[in-house]
């Protein structure tokens, strides 16, 4: 396969922050520990303090590990990785996301390759330190309808059942139907049936969800060495009970979070997210219910559950897994467990990690470096000869429809279509009307302005009449153009955002994540566009 890379701003399909951020606009720097560059990791690890516990650490994940394969299973990769967690110079590289069935859309794949990338530069930048890529498994989010469905060759394929509390213990059984549907659609071939075989054992073999997204993801990436966690862990979560308690009794973060996201406002920016006055559900069994405050007594939404302040701290300090983190707070228990360096997440979350880094400060915890992940379009064996055919660089299929249409018929029409030319002419022979009118009569200027503005508005209607009819002298080419499109960028957007990663799993097989690897480049900043 091939690359091609354009810069992000190129496709269309990102937020002005995230832009801003790729270009290290100054207007960031407070809400930032470093911007992401190789020069910059070293500093931060100088200043690290670690605070993790890498033995409970190490324990936890090889445990999970054992849990979901044989005992005889663990790749080699995987294994030196998770020792080399005891170790004080290593450090780890994050991306999350949740327990999507089948992983959901194909920027999941490319979040994990992205780690997996950014560890092997650190490594080679700095050879005595150690670098492990990790897979955050978004397991107490309880937003079933967002991972309950997958999108494989056009056809939605959904896991439909009632269900309620944390996704990660969810038991999978009652996916079977979905599952064979899922099975079917990758029709028969040897990479069709190695991923179908995957799925089976990981969905129907697991007793949790998310024991099966980790059996499915290990099998995908064990080679590279990629290490799972599933944090919903009593011995992990105390050693956040501290903070755990002063989010909920004292407020602290709310206050920090809504500061730091009125700074970012000022510095003209929009927040993504919004801190609550408590950031913590409480979680049992198959329930997570927002904690609220009323009158000294916290109570739990949608249930009969209240304590006092001195029974909820009591709760907190003898079950903290009862207590789970929401979005502005799963960020910190994260760096609070991991030797942690580096977060790579997609726009909205890099978004989101700008209003965190005051409440990162407050507790005395290090703020990573956060670092947008690779994006990529994947294309077939046809692409470059159709953009070719159509006088067309990749990066101009990016631009919507309509707009690449009309370029398209302007660049290649025989005639002149545009009136700009006629429009300015048009403009100046008004301003010498304007003076003449003045001169008889000050007092007719509007009307000289207002005959201007018809006229103009007239002669950009003509224009478009001329382009719309050259467009049907080109029908052919254009249907052409929207094909392209429709191919591409299904429903209109991103590729990434929808497809499944199964509809190529299944024509290139392991050489899909191999060239994906070879090609991302995490520190780059440029989209990806990869060719056969």
């Amino acid at each position: 396969m091939k690359a091609t890379y354009i810069d992000y701003n190129e496709t269309n399909s990102f937020s002005s922050t995230a832009l801003c951020y790729l270009a290290q606009d100054s207007r960031l720097k407070p809400f930032v520990s470093y911007f992401p560059t190789l020069e910059n990791f070293g500093k931060l690890i100088a200043e690290k303090k670690a605070t993790a516990d890498r033995q409970v650490l190490h324990d936890v994940v090889l445990r999970q590990y054992t849990e979901t394969l044989p005992g005889d299973t663990l790749h080699a990769q995987v294994n030196s990785n998770i020792k080399l967690l005891l170790k004080d110079g290593t450090y780890t590289v994050t991306t999350g996301h949740q327990l999507n069935i089948f992983t959901g859309p194909l920027y999941f794949i490319y979040k994990i390759v992205t780690a997996i990338n950014l560890a092997r530069e650190l490594k080679e930048k700095y050879p005595e330190n150690d670098f492990v890529p990790i897979y955050w498994m978004a397991s107490e989010d309880h937003d079933f309808a967002e991972i309950n469905h997958v999108n494989l060759f056009g056809t939605k394929i959904s896991w439909d059942a009632q269900v309620s509390g944390a996704t990660g213990r969810l038991n999978p059984q009652t996916i079977a139907d979905a599952l064979r549907t899922y099975q079917n659609s990758l029709g028969i071939s040897k990479n069709s049936d190695r991923l179908a075989a995957i799925i089976q054992t990981a969905y129907l073999e697991q007793k949790t969800l998310a024991s099966a997204t980790r059996y499915l993801v290990n099998a995908l990436f064990e080679a590279y060495g990629v290490v799972i966690i599933d944090a919903d862990e009593p011995t992990l979560k105390r050693q956040f009970a501290d903070i755990i308690e002063e989010d909920i009794l004292e407020e602290k973060s709310f206050r920090a979070i809504n500061e730091a996201s009125a700074a970012l406002k000022k510095a003209g920016f929009d927040p993504q997210v919004n801190s609550r006055n408590i950031n913590f559900f409480y979680m049992k069994s198959d329930m997570r219910e927002r904690i609220v405050e009323d009158g000294g007594l916290y109570y739990i939404l949608n249930t009969d559950i209240v304590f006092t302040q001195e029974q909820l701290r009591s709760e907190i300090r003898s079950f903290p897994e009862h207590f789970s983190p929401n979005v502005v707070m799963r960020p910190l228990y994260q760096e609070v467990i991991l030797p942690n360096i580096a977060y790579i997440g997609g726009g909205a979350e890099l978004v989101y990690w700008l209003q965190l880094k005051q409440n990162f400060d407050q507790y005395n915890v290090n703020y990573p470096i956060v670092l947008l992940r690779n994006s990529a379009t994947l294309t077939d064996d046809s692409f470059s000869s159709k953009l070719c055919r159509l006088h067309l660089q990749a990066k101009e299929i990016f631009k919507d429809t309509e707009t690449l249409k009309k370029e398209w018929v302007l660049k290649n029409s025989r005639h002149s279509l545009s009136l700009q030319e006629e429009i300015l002419e048009f403009q100046a022979l008004f301003e010498k009307l304007k003076l003449r009118a003045c001169k008889i009569d000050p007092t007719l200027l509007p009307s000289t302005d207002a005959v201007k503005a018809r006229l103009k508005h007239a002669l950009l209607n003509l224009e478009k009449k001329l382009i719309k009819a050259e467009k049907r002298n080109h029908e052919g080419t254009l249907q052409q153009i929207e094909s392209l499109k429709e191919r591409y960028f299904p429903g209109g957007g991103l590729q990434e955002r929808s497809e499944n990663f199964g509809i190529y799993f299944v024509k290139y097989g392991d050489t899909l994540i191999s060239e994906l690897v070879r090609h991302f480049k995490p520190l780059d900043s440029k989209f990806t566009i990869i060719e056969p």
